[in-house]
C-alpha cells in the first residue's frame, strides 16, 4: 500500500518533542489546542490519493459520518467542531454531552451550499463518496476554496490505498494522523493505549465459532467479507467469518450461501435506519433463514453501525462481542 507514514512520522515526532504537556480529557481541550497551535509543525498527507497539507490546526471543522465525529470527540477536539452530519446512531455515553453541544448540519450528507454556509476550514468524512458534486462538494473544489479535507484511510477504494486487509495498526495510524493534523499527538497515544488494553482484555471463545456479519439487505444480504473492519473485529473476537474467503470489505451474498454455512452466531449491525430488531424480524420470517441454528436458538450478537466501520469504537466492539458470546454460553 502506498503510504506517507515517513512524512507523518517526522511531524508527529516534532510535535511530541515540542508540544506542551497535555491531558486527554475533553475539558482541557481548548487550552491544549491553543498550546499546540503555537508549536504546530505542518503536516502533509497522501490521503486516498489526494495531497492534504495542513499549515495550522483547523479551528472550524465539519464531520460527516459517525466514525469521523467520534474520532474527534475521542481526541477531545469538540471545541473545533462547528457541525456534524450523517450520524449512523447515537454516540457513546461518554461523548454525549460534547456531541449535543455541536450543531447537526444534516441527517445525511450535507449539500455543498449548507456546508459552505458554515465557513469551515476543514471537513473530515468517513467515506470518499461523501465528497461529490451532489454531496458536500468535490475535494479539489473545496481545496480551491481553502477548505482542507480528509477521508478515513480505511474507506479508500483506489488501488494502492485500500487496506488489504485492514488491521488495528492501520486504525491506530488514522488516530495518529488525525491527532497530528490538530497538533495533539499525545492524545493519540493515550487513546491507542486504552484501545490496546481493551483488546488485550478480550476473552475469545474456547471453541471455533462461525459467524455471519449481517449489515443490511433483505432479498440480498450485505455481509462482512474478508479484508475490512468486520473481518478485523471478528478475528480479534475469535469468530470465524463464513465469508472470510471473499476478497472485499463487505459483499452481497445469497441466503442460500448463508443457509449452507449455518453459522453458529449472527452479528447484527444496528443502524438508525436498519435496526438489529428489524433484521431479526426478517430472519425469523424468512422460511429458509428461520431454520438456521443461530435463528432458532436466537444466538444473535449486535454491533452499532459506527463500531463496525474503522474507527475508535472497534476495540470496544471486540470486547462487546466477547461479552455477548459469554452470555449466550
Amino acid at each position: 500500500m502506498r503510504s506517507t507514514r515517513p512524512v507523518l512520522a517526522l511531524a508527529v515526532a516534532a510535535l511530541t518533542l515540542s508540544a506542551c504537556s497535555t491531558q486527554s480529557t475533553p475539558e482541557s481541550a481548548p487550552t491544549e489546542t491553543a498550546s499546540a497551535s503555537a508549536t504546530f509543525v505542518p503536516v502533509t498527507l497522501d490521503n486516498c490519493g489526494t495531497e492534504v497539507t495542513v499549515d495550522a490546526p483547523p479551528t472550524k471543522v465539519v464531520t460527516i459520518k459517525s466514525t469521523a465525529t467520534e474520532m474527534l470527540l475521542a481526541l477531545g477536539l469538540q471545541d473545533v467542531m462547528i457541525g456534524t452530519a450523517f450520524a449512523d446512531g447515537p454516540v457513546p455515553a461518554d461523548y454525549a454531552a460534547a456531541y449535543d453541544a455541536i450543531p447537526v448540519v444534516s441527517d445525511k450528507v450535507p449539500g455543498q451550499e449548507a456546508l459552505l454556509a458554515l465557513e469551515p476550514d476543514f471537513v473530515y468524512a468517513g467515506w470518499e463518496s461523501n465528497f461529490s458534486a451532489d454531496g458536500a462538494g468535490e475535494r479539489t473544489a473545496l481545496h480551491d476554496l481553502g477548505i482542507g479535507t480528509y477521508v478515513s484511510p480505511a474507506a479508500c477504494k483506489e488501488e494502492g490505498y485500500m487496506p488489504d486487509p485492514l488491521t488495528f495498526d492501520e486504525v491506530a495510524d488514522e488516530i495518529r494522523e488525525v491527532a497530528a493534523v490538530f497538533g495533539v499527538p499525545e492524545r493519540a497515544e493515550a487513546l491507542i493505549a486504552e484501545q490496546e488494553a481493551t483488546l488485550d482484555g478480550a476473552q475469545k471463545p474456547a471453541e471455533e465459532t462461525t459467524a455471519l456479519w449481517y449489515s443490511s439487505g433483505s432479498d440480498t444480504p450485505y455481509v462482512g467479507a474478508g479484508i475490512g473492519a468486520p473481518q478485523m473485529i471478528m478475528d480479534a473476537a475469535g469468530l470465524t467469518n463464513i465469508f472470510a474467503d471473499v476478497h472485499d470489505t463487505w459483499t452481497s451474498a445469497g441466503w442460500e450461501q448463508v443457509v449452507a454455512a449455518d453459522p453458529d452466531v449472527i452479528v447484527l449491525v444496528d443502524a438508525a435506519w436498519n435496526t438489529a430488531e428489524k433484521k431479526i424480524g426478517l430472519l425469523e420470517a424468512n422460511p429458509a433463514t428461520s431454520q438456521l441454528t443461530a435463528v432458532r436458538e436466537k444466538r444473535y450478537l449486535t454491533v452499532p453501525f459506527a463500531a463496525g466501520e474503522a474507527g475508535v469504537r472497534n476495540a470496544e466492539a471486540v470486547a462487546s462481542l466477547d461479552d455477548q458470546l459469554a452470555e449466550l454460553g
